[in-house]
């Protein structure tokens, strides 16, 4: 199974310091929902695993979650695209779960669910935390330049991030490095 690991906020969709809260909050990333759909015809299943502590803080419920996610879900089939699955956290930091990023505990899941062993799965966020988590279950990082990502623009990565970690421009350029680093292994 061709399988992609995809953080939510700042990769997937615009991100906010004060959360993403709401569907009309919810706004996918220029290029982002049709780089899924490129990812999906290529073969690719896409899953995303997204901390959501808002849900811990009280900031909103699960039905606004689902809400928010019913709407991605329904943009991207527009695009002729789809996510397989979505897997979060909804604890606060201080609740000491295993499935906060950086704690393995999401891509467990997703191992457990799909009945895979998630070695050299790309996975791709755009911070630290969502890439040490997917290193941890040895998943290959990939960092895009969007959202917390941007900070890096144009700079070198600290050491604090996992040796081997690729950086993107966006989803979409990932989507492409993907897909052609496929057709130059099958040729």
């Amino acid at each position: 199974m061709k399988l992609v690991i995809l953080d939510r906020d700042g990769t997937i969709n615009a991100d906010s310091d004060e959360f993403i809260k709401s569907p009309d909050e919810w706004t996918p990333l220029p290029g982002a929902l049709e780089a899924i759909a490129k990812l999906n015809h290529a073969g690719w299943h896409t899953v995303v695993a997204s901390n959501q502590s808002g849900l811990g803080r009280g900031l909103f419920d699960v039905a606004s979650l689902n809400a928010m996610h019913a709407k991605m879900h329904k943009l991207l089939a527009l695009q002729g695209g789809r996510i397989d699955a979505v897997f979060y956290c909804p604890h606060s930091a201080d609740e000491g779960c295993n499935c906060r990023k950086p704690l393995p505990g999401l891509f467990e899941q997703i191992g457990e669910r799909f009945g895979v062993d998630l070695k050299d799965t790309p996975v791709v966020g755009d911070g630290l935390r969502d890439l040490q988590a997917g290193v941890l279950v040895g998943c290959e990082p990939h960092l895009v330049l969007t959202g917390k990502g941007a900070e890096f623009r144009g700079r070198s990565l600290p050491e604090t991030f996992p040796v081997g970690t690729r950086v993107h421009d966006d989803l979409g350029a990932f989507a492409n490095w993907l897909i052609a680093r496929q057709a130059a292994a099958r040729s």
